[in-house]
């Protein structure tokens, strides 16, 4: 499949299966398991696997454009298939002793039969995702591992979890492993129910892992070896996908906002908002010019993560940081604009408004984003 036909099935699912459900499922935190399905189907899931698992074999760049698409239609699944994503990517790039153990998983994941995701983030050490609370315990050639996963998108859905924990003889906060935990593994169980302000639908919940057993052939990294993988592997991904998100909710927006002014009139002077009031283009004109940077800014991170240097992770960093205030500028603009009726919710300006607010708070929050962005340029270590 060609970057062009992934983006094109990506565009249908969205329009076919995601638009016409999101408001219900937003209103309701419904996980949509229709979109996973239509996903699968469509060989999405497996979108930058290799060519020898069955996936697409398909880059960052590619992700970045499917991930908009879909958050166009509805941020919460594109949230879900990001998470996936990273979790798969996590599993690729497995050590040699897993990797025997995890190939059959990719090769359901390719085909459309397996859903995944992190569990990465605890209460403990809130938006710090990177330094787990919990510690695995040795168990014969395998650990068992017990914590309290806070935010795991997909919670009771996904076939399985990539979780860290701190590694068992690790000495320092940073010193995690990273394993495979498959969701029917016993002394797995969501800890309580998802209701968000955004992202309702993605199933943002808490899970439980109580005394579970992990062979050895389910860990990832190497022991203390996780914090790198999330350093390198999972966070810029991590940081591009987010940035993608914004970015189709800004979209969505404009789309929106666009549609109101054409349509709503103010039936004594014969005219549309658009065509009576200046102010109100004029805001729409900066909407615009902020989707657009956004977009730019992508797009030079694709080129910094198809290109390394020594700017990539700051940009990185930036990114993310950068997608949060434009998201949340934009719908406030939008929100403003369309007055009344996106107040009341007669529009779908509310809903990305809400999903646009998750992801400053989504860890790593826009404060710690900032906080290494000034370290970077003052040249001081990250950690």
């Amino acid at each position: 499949m060609t970057h062009d036909e992934a983006i094109s099935r990506a565009r249908e699912i969205g329009s076919g299966v995601l638009t016409p459900a999101a408001a219900q499922n937003d209103k309701t935190g419904r996980f949509s398991t229709e979109a996973i399905g239509a996903l699968g189907k469509s060989g999405l899931l497996g979108l930058t696997l290799p060519a020898e698992l069955g996936g697409m074999g398909l880059g960052p760049r590619t992700f970045a454009a499917v991930t908009a698409a879909l958050a166009e239609a509805d941020a919460s699944v594109a949230m879900v298939y990001l998470m996936h994503i990273l979790a798969a990517a996590e599993m690729s790039a497995a050590r040699p002793g897993a990797a025997q153990a995890v190939t059959p998983i990719l090769k359901k994941i390719a085909a459309g039969g397996h859903l995944s995701t992190l569990a990465f983030s605890e209460a403990g050490s809130r938006s710090h995702f990177w330094t787990p609370i919990s510690r695995a315990r040795r168990n014969g050639s395998g650990v068992r591992i017990s914590a309290k996963k806070s935010w795991v998108t997909s919670a009771g859905h996904a076939q399985s979890y990539v979780v860290s924990s701190l590694a068992p003889d690790g000495s320092g906060p940073t010193d995690s492993t990273l394993y495979l935990v498959a969701a029917d593994t016993p002394g797995v169980s969501v800890a309580g129910p998802w209701d968000g302000l955004g992202l309702r639908a993605n199933a943002s919940a808490p899970i439980t892992l109580e005394d579970c057993e992990v062979p050895a052939s389910y860990q990832l990294t190497d022991d203390s070896a996780g914090f790198q993988a999330m350093l390198n592997v999972i966070l810029p991904l991590f940081n591009l996908g987010t940035a993608c998100v914004a970015l189709g909710l800004c979209r969505a927006a404009i789309a929106g906002t666009t549609a109101h002014l054409k349509n709503a009139r103010f039936e004594h002077l014969g005219q549309s908002l658009g065509e009576s009031l200046p102010t109100l283009r004029a805001q729409l004109a900066a909407m615009q010019i902020d989707t657009d940077g956004l977009s730019a800014r992508i797009d030079d991170l694709i080129d910094h993560l198809e290109k390394p240097r020594e700017t990539t992770m700051l940009r990185v960093l930036e990114t993310k940081a950068a997608a949060g205030d434009v998201a949340i500028s934009v719908t406030s603009t939008a929100m403003r604009i369309c007055g009344g009726a996106a107040f009341s919710k007669h529009m779908n300006i509310e809903r990305l408004f809400r999903d646009a607010h998750a992801g400053a708070v989504m860890a790593p929050t826009g404060d710690v984003l900032r906080e290494f962005i000034a370290r970077a340029v003052l040249g001081m270590p990250l950690f």
